[in-house]
């Protein structure tokens, strides 16, 4: 991937740093691999706003994509990679050699007429998957799993790497790129390679418009409402927030505050906080 500054020719692309697309090589999905995506404007099962400023959007279909990779010693071809509306990773199009197809992950510099595979027994190269336990240390992977067989949660993103910092007993310790450290069991799978499209964080909207496509809508700065709207409303002009440190709407701190109730089990799995 790569990106371009936008010519000045309007307020809106002045400052606007757009993708250029160039590694896609197949503009159309798969038909058998979509479904209608339903929008919820934010809100949780029971209606209620659990994420503010989210709603409206353009229409958009849903790639299910192959998080586990359990179709083991079948060959797979890249036949295509696409745009994914869903996520800032690229998507590829995989058929294998029974004649079924699958999206999956792009791992970066995968190319069109690629061969993937799965299984315990796969060669270390990129895009192939399998356990943690026939990995090498050192190695860099992505779409891990945390559970065996529930398919990969961890490094999903454009441009994500996870480093195989060591093995003891029946865990790897993974260093993410957040630069927390924790435990794996050596029987979750993971994916071998970043994964590509790494230009993603360097793309710049430049315009209230683009993010309004992308369902998001507008929000408002605390310090420029009432009052009675918002902590830090109110005071004569333009005026600070007046306290020590900044809140949210419900008067909570915003700045270092924990938030985690009690401790959760998977704790005892993390070494090194993000913190």
């Amino acid at each position: 991937m790569a990106v371009k500054q936008k010519k000045p020719t309007s307020p809106g692309v002045r400052f606007q740093v757009a993708d250029t697309f160039d590694d896609i090589t197949k503009h159309k999905p798969e038909r058998s691999l979509i479904v209608n995506l339903k929008k919820h404007a934010g809100r949780g099962y029971k209606g209620r706003i659990s994420m503010r400023h989210r709603g409206g959007g353009g229409k958009r279909m849903y790639r299910i994509i192959d998080f586990k990779r359990d179709k083991d010693n079948i060959k797979a071809k890249v036949i295509g990679i696409e745009y994914d509306p869903n996520r800032n990773a690229r998507i590829a199009l995989v058929q294998y050699d029974d004649s079924e197809k699958r999206y999956i992950l792009a791992p970066l510099n995968l190319a069109l007429g690629d061969t993937i595979e799965s299984g315990p027994e796969v060669e270390i190269e990129k895009g192939n998957a399998l356990p943690l336990r026939n990995i090498p240390v050192g190695t860099i992977v992505h779409n891990v799993e945390l559970q065996s067989g529930r398919g990969g949660q961890l490094g999903r993103s454009a441009g994500a790497a996870i480093s195989i910092s060591a093995k003891e007993g029946e865990f790897a310790i993974l260093k993410m790129p957040s630069g927390e450290q924790r435990m794996v069991h050596l029987g979750c799978r993971a994916t071998i390679g970043q994964i590509g499209n790494l230009d993603a964080k360097n793309v710049f909207m430049g315009k209230a418009g683009k993010k309004r496509h992308l369902g998001r809508r507008p929000e408002v700065r605390g310090v420029a409402m009432n009052p009675c709207d918002h902590p830090h409303g109110g005071g004569e002009g333009k005026s600070g927030i007046g306290r020590v440190q900044p809140v949210s709407k419900w008067g909570q701190p915003a700045l270092g505050y924990k938030t985690r109730i009690g401790k959760r089990p998977s704790d005892r799995f993390i070494l090194t906080r993000r913190s």
